[in-house]
């Protein structure tokens, strides 16, 4: 079991177009995980990207982009352990990833809050997607 594991969900009220642009985008990954270098193991379209991941962390992350009502879950999945002098997997030993776990949840959760923000923008609670 990888040292780094974390699940997140956020709902965005726009479509999964809109979303999954965000992260088709690989010149934004540098700014939105700047210690990660990611490689597209499945790109899914509107249903979002599978990546192995390497840099700071050696595992893999996946955006899924579920269509929900009248917008987008966005589950996010991140399962590494901290790379070693040798360039492979070392995994922390417990409390170092656990606070390694939790940095990256809060990480991730600052991601899809602030996409949510600005794509959302002007957007009333209640009412339609723009």
């Amino acid at each position: 079991m990888p040292s780094v594991d974390v699940v997140d969900e956020t709902f965005l009220a726009v479509a999964p177009d809109v979303v999954a642009a965000e992260f088709a985008d690989a010149t934004r990954w540098p700014r939105l995980w700047p210690d990660l270098r990611l490689e597209v193991m499945a790109d899914r379209g509107l249903e979002g990207f599978r990546w192995t991941v390497q840099g700071a962390l050696v595992g893999s992350m996946e955006v899924w982009l579920e269509p929900v009502l009248d917008g987008t879950l966005l589950h996010y999945f991140l399962r590494a352990d901290p790379v070693g002098p040798d360039g492979r997997p070392a995994p922390a030993p417990g409390r170092k990833g656990a606070v390694e776990s939790g940095r990256r949840q809060r990480a991730a959760k600052a991601l899809a809050l602030a996409m949510k923000d600005r794509l959302e923008a002007g957007r009333a609670p209640g009412e339609p997607p723009a």
